[in-house]
């Protein structure tokens, strides 16, 4: 039996990786309820949701349609990307973007006034990570600055006022992406040299860029324990930042410079569980105090 398109679709944003992102959404979200004078609003949190959801998939969609003659290129690529592999054209890849980001703009509209303002530079920020690699090595630090927007987009949906502790979460955020990022891009490092693409490890080499991922790490679980100490944490909250340190460090043990067997058990399964119980043990610590 043939995919679905719905299926094809959700392939091609690779749907399942919201993960990473999503549960500093709902971090953000909860972080304003408790530390301002709003109450919770379900309708109010599935437009955070929605609006990450579309926005995620306007970027993913984006990045695969830009990418689409790249990816034909690159032997780890070619047959399992839905454009190159001829399972989704370019026509209807794009078609997919533009929809997710007028419906991203339009569920702003109705959080409040300063997200929808703010709405096209989220859009430039995401959208614009697509051409990063083609001039600098720091297109890892570009993604980590779009799933950064979560925690602290969230916040601005509840309070329409900016705070340090989400854009702690926000910079931990930056660096954690950026870091990890960088680890999977090892696995195409000579194909960029040889197409002339940008990344660091290209740049510096596997060693070093493993150095600097953990460089990177160490950014993230400082931030995490500044922001953990300034909002006067319980034992729930940090017990999930304990978590998310340890699988920051167990993620290192994985990948070697000469053997990257386990990119994706780092990359993908360790990042995302450390993100969903982080979230979880955070949220669970405002109502469990």
């Amino acid at each position: 039996m043939k995919p679905s398109p719905i299926k094809n679709f959700l392939s091609l944003v690779k749907f399942s990786h919201t993960l990473f992102a999503l549960p500093f959404a709902f971090l953000g979200y909860f972080l304003a309820l408790e530390y301002s004078v709003y109450e919770f609003d379900l309708l109010l949190l599935v437009k955070v949701v929605l609006s990450m959801v579309f926005a995620r998939s306007a970027a993913m969609a984006f990045n695969r349609y830009i990418d689409r003659d790249i990816d034909a290129q690159n032997e780890r690529t070619a047959n399992v990307r839905e454009i190159p592999a001829g399972v989704i054209s370019p026509k209807a890849a794009l078609i997919f973007v533009i929809v997710n980001a007028i419906l991203f703009v339009m569920t702003t509209y109705f959080i409040n006034s300063l997200c929808f303002y703010l709405s096209p530079i989220a859009l430039a920020v995401i959208l614009g990570y697509s051409y990063t690699k083609r001039f600098t090595a720091l297109c890892h630090m570009i993604l980590g600055l779009g799933l950064s927007l979560a925690p602290i987009g969230a916040y601005l949906a509840v309070t329409a006022e900016f705070a340090w502790l989400p854009i702690y979460y926000s910079i931990a955020v930056l660096f954690w992406v950026g870091g990890f990022d960088m680890i999977y891009a090892l696995q195409d490092r000579e194909f960029d040299k040889s197409m002339s693409l940008h990344s660091i490890p290209a740049a510096i080499g596997a060693q070093n860029s493993l150095r600097l991922s953990i460089f990177f790490h160490l950014i993230t679980a400082s931030l995490l324990i500044l922001a953990a100490y300034r909002a006067e944490a319980n034992l729930y909250y940090w017990m999930g930042t304990a978590i998310f340190i340890a699988l920051l460090a167990y993620q290192h043990t994985l990948v070697k410079a000469d053997d990257l067997s386990k990119v994706n058990l780092a990359f993908f399964t360790t990042n995302g569980i450390a993100s969903l119980i982080f979230s979880i043990f955070v949220i669970a610590s405002f109502y469990l105090a």
